[in-house]
């Protein structure tokens, strides 16, 4: 066994076809099957991505509207309803902070939390946000709460 007579396994290559460009006596010589002309006859052509033939491609065709501001702050949202809800259901006590936030699957890591002030709350807590309304801070200090920026 050496290199000289290394084969295939056995229906592995299922159809290697005509050598195409290697002479005329082949059959297959001449243009290799590429026709007479164009882009596609010539080495190295590659079409581009949504190429149409010429075409307007539809990523130019379709309108665009409107405009997408990179910098904005998209805030994870709790509002006093809920905070009030995981007082009753014994998962906070008086302490409620981000890492709390985090553990109850209310934000991620990378977050930034906001208070809004939807429902009530009749629990004293002290609660840690990077951004709260005003209604929200209103509600939680007249709960006897504490309210802490992050």
């Amino acid at each position: 066994m050496d290199l000289s007579n290394l084969k295939p396994a056995a229906g592995s290559n299922k159809n290697a076809g005509k050598r195409v460009g290697r002479g005329q006596g082949t059959g297959k010589g001449g243009t290799a099957t590429r026709g007479h002309k164009g882009a596609k006859s010539r080495s190295g052509y590659s079409k581009k991505i949504g190429f149409e033939g010429g075409q307007m491609p539809l990523q130019i065709r379709v309108p665009k509207f409107g405009f997408k501001n990179r910098n904005r702050i998209t805030y994870k949202v709790v509002n006093l309803d809920t905070l009030q809800q995981l007082v009753d259901e014994n998962k906070v006590n008086d302490v409620v902070d981000f890492e709390t936030f985090v553990n109850l699957r209310l934000a991620r890591k990378d977050d930034v939390v906001k208070i809004l002030g939807r429902g009530e709350l009749k629990a004293k807590l002290k609660v840690s946000a990077h951004k709260f309304t005003a209604t929200a801070k209103e509600a939680i200090e007249a709960a006897g709460g504490e309210v802490v920026t992050l």
